[in-house]
């Protein structure tokens, strides 16, 4: 079998683990936003039931995330299917206690449920890194991230509309329609092989990190590593509020009663986000490749603004601009889930892995995502969700694209000129 053929088969069967993967933990995670709980009394007689589910369950995803810097940094990589498996199963757990107990319980439950599930992405994303095609590979994971997140609310509306399913049990028993999919597709992951010598040549050799290493590498890069993060936190906490509220967004333009209105709304975003982002696997050069992904990131800033100021003015219609915002916004939020990073290690000459950085920027986005929960919640509760989803998205594009300018000049002048290693001519037998 020729080499170009043999590299072919490899992406399908490593690209659609990683997707399937992803996309069955999203229905653990995602379609109890699905519900209203109207029904459900106040928590504390001042919050809103689905509001606080949504912030308990944002809260153990993000401290999850925090466990996730240490925990994936370092996992060994045996132990990873199983580590992914055993985790996502425990948050199915969580839901069918939810189902179980009294609504005061809910709360725990929801956070029990976030806890495993923010370090599913790291080790997924762990069995593609590294690669001269990681970045293929990472545009179809990362295309679970658009439009998993539709596709199970839309299962799980039609759980309670068509199943007759309550509130409670629906996010439960969507879960369960998922659990054989999840363990073939993670059975698939695990047979990835790991990445050839041209690759480790190509972008680095990819090794758990200790806190020492850990704290030199971002020693070395600081200034321009605090500026990513905090841009990452802007599109977090939008990206986050979008897709919690989505109901309620949709809602307000006039497509309440639509429910495959998530998955329509989130192909064609998937399609040009992810094409675009593929594209930058034909840069050999690292650096130059790490530079484009951040004018990637302000071109989504622009287009996100863009976008909402034409809604604004009454350009373009509430559906248009909703794809239109999402493709700015995913633009600017999905390459620092792995194509950004993974550029910058492979530009760093250091021996070290994307997961650490992935999981620094996500441990403080997802503080993002709780902090304007919060403050939509108690500091401006008077405002509609549409009102105050427009004005966020104006102040992140501005802040947004601040922060990744002064980024991409600090990393210009901190990061190494590429020496590129040949292509190999006689390496045939290994998949790259």
């Amino acid at each position: 079998m020729s080499l170009p053929l043999t590299r072919f088969w490899f992406v399908v069967h490593a690209a659609s683990a990683a997707f399937l993967t992803y996309f069955c933990m999203y229905a653990y995670r995602k379609p109890f936003t699905a519900a209203s709980f109207d029904s459900a009394p106040l928590w504390l007689g001042v919050l809103d039931y689905k509001i606080a589910l949504i912030i308990a369950q944002l809260l153990g995803y993000a401290l999850s995330k925090v466990i996730g810097i240490k925990v994936i940094s370092e996992m060994p990589n045996h132990r990873r299917a199983i580590t992914l498996f055993s985790l996502v199963m425990l948050s199915q757990l969580a839901l069918v206690l939810f189902a179980l107990l009294p609504n005061q319980w809910g709360l725990l439950c929801l956070f029990l449920n976030g806890l495993p599930l923010g370090m599913i992405w790291g080790l997924v994303f762990s069995y593609l890194e590294g690669r001269t095609v990681t970045e293929v590979l990472a545009a179809v994971l990362a295309s679970s991230l658009i439009i998993a997140s539709g596709a199970v609310k839309s299962i799980g509306q039609a759980v309670m509309l068509y199943g007759g399913v309550s509130e409670h049990w629906m996010p439960a028993v969507t879960g369960m329609l998922f659990a054989l999919p999840l363990a073939a597709s993670v059975f698939s992951l695990s047979k990835i092989p790991a990445p050839s010598e041209h690759d480790q040549r190509q972008r680095q050799p990819r090794r758990p990190m200790n806190r020492q290493q850990r704290h030199a590498f971002f020693h070395q890069y600081r200034g321009g590593i605090v500026l990513l993060i905090f841009s990452y936190f802007l599109f977090t906490a939008l990206r986050d509020f979008s897709d919690n509220f989505a109901i309620e967004l949709w809602t307000e333009l006039g497509y309440g009663d639509t429910p495959a209105i998530f998955t329509t709304a989130s192909v064609p975003v998937a399609l040009l986000v992810l094409g675009s982002l593929a594209l930058v696997m034909v840069i050999r050069d690292n650096r130059r490749a790490f530079l484009v992904n951040q004018l990637i990131v302000l071109s989504g800033c622009l287009c996100l603004g863009g976008a909402t100021l034409a809604y604004q003015a009454g350009l373009i219609d509430g559906l248009s601009w909703f794809i239109c915002l999402s493709c700015g916004l995913y633009l600017s939020y999905i390459p620092f889930n792995c194509f950004l990073f993974e550029r910058f290690i492979a530009c760093s000459g250091s021996c070290a892995n994307a997961g650490f950085l992935i999981y620094l920027a996500d441990a403080v986005g997802y503080i993002g995502s709780v902090g304007i929960m919060l403050y939509r919640t108690l500091l401006a509760p008077e405002q509609n969700y549409l009102t105050f989803f427009l004005t966020a998205s104006l102040a992140c594009a501005a802040l947004g694209m601040v922060c990744v300018s002064l980024a991409m000049a600090y990393f210009w002048r901190q990061t190494p000129k590429s020496h590129l290693p040949p292509y190999p001519i006689h390496k045939r037998s290994v998949p790259a």
